[in-house]
């Protein structure tokens, strides 16, 4: 199965695009694999931070256009034919969905880049919070050196995440970036060793699982819900959000174990 999806004891899932002989791309089912492992991943209230990445020296090079293009032509004529919605499970809306393009996951991604992200791969690294490269990752927005459009969500979104000359860089050149120039923009956490990369994922997934889970949660969705509406919406979404968590059995377990001087024990409720 090309899209491996794992989950161990420390509330830490694994989505592994498992397809090297294609560099990652991914046809019309691996997006649907993909789409229903975010799924999974977003209605499971025991996965805390899920860990995205790639096999070999592979992160995710978007659509295999060999084939992808002439699914997706094949489905959305026999949709507008009314003969079908879907094909084998897959909808149209997987791709969008798999990219995380407007898809409401408020648990926090890390995206463990171990070689070249572009296309989709662009696309989805800007639905992740925390993003480790190792030193021969390469990104890029490579859509209009073809004639295309990157329409999954990366112009969109990657102006509201590096400062406006940084995404314009990304965006207007469609050129390789190396990983150092890519930290150096803002779009890395920072740069590990090959052997580091999977170690270094775990411990940030670690760090943030030591706090607790709704909390966590409440704050990312506060962050995407405020940076979608005026300043005036955000406090009105942190006001809503706080109040939630305050009422918690976390919050209340939280300054309990500080004053046992113990570890809290996080009920994600």
């Amino acid at each position: 199965m090309p899209i491996h999806y794992s989950k161990n004891d420390e509330h830490i899932v694994k989505i592994v695009i498992d397809r090297p002989e294609a560099r990652n791309a991914l046809d019309l089912y691996h997006f649907r694999d993909l789409a229903a492992a975010w799924r999974a991943f977003r209605k499971d209230d025991d996965a805390w931070v899920a860990i995205v990445t790639g096999v070999g020296r592979n992160f995710m090079v978007g659509a295999d256009l060999k084939t992808y293009i002439p699914q997706v032509t094949e489905l959305q004529k026999k949709i507008s034919q009314g003969e079908v919605k879907e094909i084998d499970g897959c909808r149209l809306s997987d791709g969008a969905y798999a990219v995380l393009r407007n898809v409401k996951l408020y648990k926090p991604v890390i995206a463990a880049i171990n070689g070249p992200c572009v296309g989709g791969g662009m696309e989805m690294l800007g639905g992740a919070d925390i993003r480790i490269a190792t030193e021969h990752s390469r990104f890029g927005v490579m859509e209009p050196k073809r004639g295309l459009f990157a329409g999954g969500g990366t112009t969109a979104r990657l102006p509201r995440q590096l400062n406006f000359p940084a995404a314009m860089e990304f965006l207007l050149t469609a050129e390789h970036f190396p990983a150092s120039r890519a930290l150096e923009l803002g779009l890395l956490n920072e740069i590990v060793g090959e052997d580091e990369l999977e170690e270094r994922a775990l411990n940030w997934a670690r760090r943030i699982n030591a706090n607790a889970p709704m909390a966590v949660q409440a704050t990312k969705e506060s962050v995407m819900r405020g940076l979608a509406g005026s300043l005036e919406e955000a406090y009105a979404v942190e006001a809503e959000l706080s109040s939630r968590v305050f009422q918690s059995e976390d919050a209340k377990e939280g300054p309990k174990a500080f004053a046992e001087k113990r570890p809290p024990r996080w009920s994600g409720r």
